[in-house]
């Protein structure tokens, strides 16, 4: 037999710590977010529809205005940040409900305040930028005033592997040169976004790889920078939102608009993506949710061949495998979420990299068999499982593709064993 493989006593099996009694205040924002679901977003949904179809589509709606002053009159307003300062001061755990909540409608989460990029965006300025930096961009984006975009992508490289990037960071004088194509640059067609988070090379010849990124503050506005097209996932544009391909074009932005140094871009990067990885997994519960509902609802609706489709064995055997997928993906965002605040993310990397790859799979899965359900009803936009399909697949690429995550959690793994 070959030498047997021990676990180090240095590196201990993983524990869950995670308390599964939510607390009175979030019991408390639980029951206020759905109230506002069922009262202000489920009713609004196809009239935000009929009116990015009717009107500019890259135009904000004014129902999506209407919808913001109103949740945060209710107090239901950047609850994403783990602070008191600028929110209610949830950790992880406790946010983790209510983003699973918002995750129920694609118009929800920017009605609190709690959309992507801008979360992501909002965490990065707080805990990178300088005073002057957050006073000019992050009080409007907390604000809900503006909105931005993370430019970090770019088509002529595998972006999976950050170290790729290509565009360039360049001093001159008390400026910078800002030169690079981007894409996948969610909310950039948005004629509210204001800024971007930029990635981009300071210090190509650095022999440490990952000290030659730096990241600088973009105004969207500024000479050189353009939006060339939006981009569309399986036919949606995600309008007024949307992605897109941006040139950066010789764009000079003063020294200080670079983000806590040069060479601290991959470590921002790290920073940023742990929360918001999360935050996709959260949503993303949520929207399983509602595709189970609206299939149980269809299968005790319809008949077939003479029984319900709820009395057939194959749908009984796919509502029960949807619901554990369910439970399973829940508890492991719990676990990811409880690490996060006990630990750090550092620590809960592993957790993280899991629920980004476990979660999107069972997103797709769980609205699959809905589709399936649903018949050739399910493949159009009625239902909104097909674009529910579209953002699962998506999101087994956003925040890094299932490939780099396995390939951390298997390191990961093998460390805990000589």
């Amino acid at each position: 037999m070959g030498r047997r493989c021990l676990i180090s006593l240095a590196n201990p099996p993983r524990e869950a710590f995670i308390d599964f009694v939510h607390s009175d205040k979030v019991k408390a924002l639980q029951d206020k977010i759905s109230t506002f679901m069922e009262a202000e977003i489920y009713p609004n949904e196809k009239r935000r529809e009929q009116e990015i179809r009717t009107g500019d589509r890259w135009q904000p709606t004014a129902l999506m205005e209407e919808l913001k002053a109103k949740a945060r009159a209710h107090g239901l307003w950047n609850l994403f940040l783990t602070h008191f300062k600028h929110g209610p001061g949830l950790t992880n755990l406790e946010y983790a409900p209510l983003c699973e909540i918002m995750g129920r409608s694609a118009i929800a989460p920017e009605a609190f305040n709690c959309s992507a990029p801008d979360t992501g965006n909002m965490e990065t300025l707080d805990l990178y930028g300088s005073a002057e930096q957050k006073r000019q961009w992050l009080e409007p984006l907390l604000a809900g005033t503006i909105r931005s975009c993370f430019a970090m992508t770019e088509p002529a490289v595998a972006s999976s592997d950050a170290t790729n990037i290509e565009s360039t960071i360049l001093r001159d004088g008390d400026h910078l040169v800002v030169n690079g194509r981007k894409w996948w640059t969610t909310g950039a067609p948005d004629p509210r976004c204001r800024i971007a988070i930029f990635m981009g090379k300071t210090d190509a010849g650095n022999a440490d790889r990952h000290r030659q990124q730096s990241m600088v503050l973009v105004p969207m506005d500024a000479p050189g920078v353009k939006v060339l097209r939006p981009l569309t996932v399986f036919g949606y544009d995600d309008a007024p939102l949307g992605h897109a391909e941006v040139l950066f074009d010789n764009v000079r932005v003063p020294r200080s608009s670079i983000l806590l140094g040069e060479g601290r871009g991959f470590e921002i990067a790290q920073g940023r993506l742990g929360p918001g990885r999360i935050h996709h997994c959260m949503r993303a519960i949520g929207l399983a949710e509602r595709a189970l509902e609206d299939m149980c609802r269809r299968v005790k609706s319809r008949v077939a061949f003479g029984r319900p489709l709820a009395e057939q064995g194959v749908t009984l055997e796919r509502i029960a495998e949807a619901r554990i997928a369910i439970e399973q993906s829940r508890l492991l965002v719990l676990k990811a979420a409880d690490m996060m605040d006990r630990a750090g993310n550092k620590v809960a990397r592993a957790e993280i990299a899991m629920i980004k790859v476990a979660v999107p799979n069972m997103l797709a899965k769980v609205v699959d068999v809905s589709i399936q359900a649903h018949g050739g009803a399910g493949l159009s936009d009625d239902f909104g499982l097909a674009k529910a399909y579209a953002t699962a697949r998506a999101l087994r690429l956003v925040d890094g593709p299932d490939e780099v995550h396995r390939n951390q959690i298997g390191r990961l793994e093998l460390t805990r064993y000589n």
